[in-house]
């Protein structure tokens, strides 16, 4: 049986590229499941059209690329952010009918029963995809996240600057 993602992608692959549409950037600022959810369906729908990819993760939507056992902070207040809000990608709960938690395990089972794969395999997918996704430095320095926190296949961190400078390139540029 195959997977909704298998029959996306299928789909995507009869498509045929655009003329001049040739790169999509984006600032993935929350950590929500849904938004993540959309921002790497976008990234991997775009990357299997042949499309160059570029994801800034910037505050919350770090939790997309880190691994779930880093820890992060050295003071009390990056101890207490790396607290708060612990935890990787498999953390992340949705934006609305959180519930404590429970809504995470909800929308879990309800994707598991229609093929859906999970965040984790999502982020993977972009990365053997060749998405370029890079965390902010300035973030990361604010909240005492280190790179080495990240999984395998983040690029080094950048600043806003450099991610301007790929937006100004894109044809296709989103706020998440």
């Amino acid at each position: 049986m195959s997977t909704q993602l298998d029959r996306e992608l299928e789909a995507i692959a009869e498509l045929e590229p655009v003329e001049g549409r040739k790169k999509i950037s984006m600032v993935v600022m929350s950590g929500d499941m849904d938004k993540l959810f959309g921002a790497f369906l976008i990234g991997t729908g775009a990357a299997a059209m042949g499309m160059e990819v570029t994801m800034f993760f910037t505050f919350w939507g770090l939790r997309a690329i880190r691994r779930s056992d880093a820890k992060t902070g050295t003071t009390f207040f990056g101890k207490m952010i790396g607290m708060m809000y612990g935890g990787g990608i498999e953390k992340a709960s949705p934006s609305k009918f959180s519930f404590g938690g429970m809504g995470r395990w909800m929308f879990g089972k309800m994707m598991g029963a229609h093929n859906v794969m999970t965040l984790t395999q999502l982020r993977d997918l972009a990365i053997d995809l060749g998405i370029k996704m890079y965390g902010c430095q300035m973030t990361m320095d604010v909240m005492e996240i280190p790179q080495e926190s990240f999984v395998k296949g983040v690029q080094d961190p950048v600043g806003v600057g450099f991610f301007l400078g790929e937006a100004q390139e894109s044809q296709i540029t989103l706020f998440i």
